[in-house]
């Protein structure tokens, strides 16, 4: 039996805080230092972790309609995964996609892998940790190139240091399952 959303977010919480969450001295990628840690990935390539990622986020969507779930590599890879095979076994299915950092040197030379969207299609993008949302701006400004509309991206952690406000200027709306200050407190 299906549990709630809510319990699904409570045990997520629970192993994000424990096998994700680190104090110490920390360089980040923007290259701000941080007093705390999340390798969200910890959990997201885990079972369980995939699992009610995916769960939540389709939740989230939920009478939506996007045609496909997607964002950017690395952080996105797990969940898009956990996403295809859950929407695929509960229904309606949905396609995904991963955004890579450049694109590809041979073959199609694609950016954006998946089945292809097409010019006019709406997407959400997700994340597993949005910090300043360089990685989100950068999912955006690949996915407008194919005239592809983004009805909003969705993190597990939003770490509350800009994201929200860079991806306004696109607006595009950030959801995420938490806050740092959760984790902090």
């Amino acid at each position: 039996m299906p549990t709630s959303i809510e319990a699904d977010k409570g045990e997520l919480f629970r192993l994000l805080k424990t096998h994700a969450f680190s104090r110490g001295r920390f360089i980040l990628s923007s290259g701000k230092e941080s007093s705390f840690y999340l390798d969200a990935r910890l959990v997201t390539l885990s079972a369980p972790g995939a699992y009610l990622c995916a769960r939540i986020m389709l939740d989230m969507v939920k009478g939506q309609r996007p045609d496909a779930i997607g964002g950017p590599t690395l952080g996105a890879d797990p969940m898009v995964g956990a996403i295809a095979s859950l929407s695929f076994q509960e229904g309606p299915p949905l396609n995904t996609f991963i955004i890579r950092k450049s694109p590809k040197a041979h073959g199609k030379q694609q950016q954006v892998e998946g089945p292809l969207l097409k010019e006019g299609s709406s997407v959400v993008i997700i994340d597993d940790v949005a910090t300043t949302g360089k990685a989100f701006v950068e999912s955006v400004e690949v996915l407008q190139k194919l005239n592809v509309r983004i009805q909003k991206a969705i993190c597990v952690i939003d770490r509350c240091e800009g994201a929200r406000e860079a991806l306004d200027r696109f607006h595009v709306p950030l959801q995420s399952i938490f806050t740092i200050s959760q984790f902090l407190e």
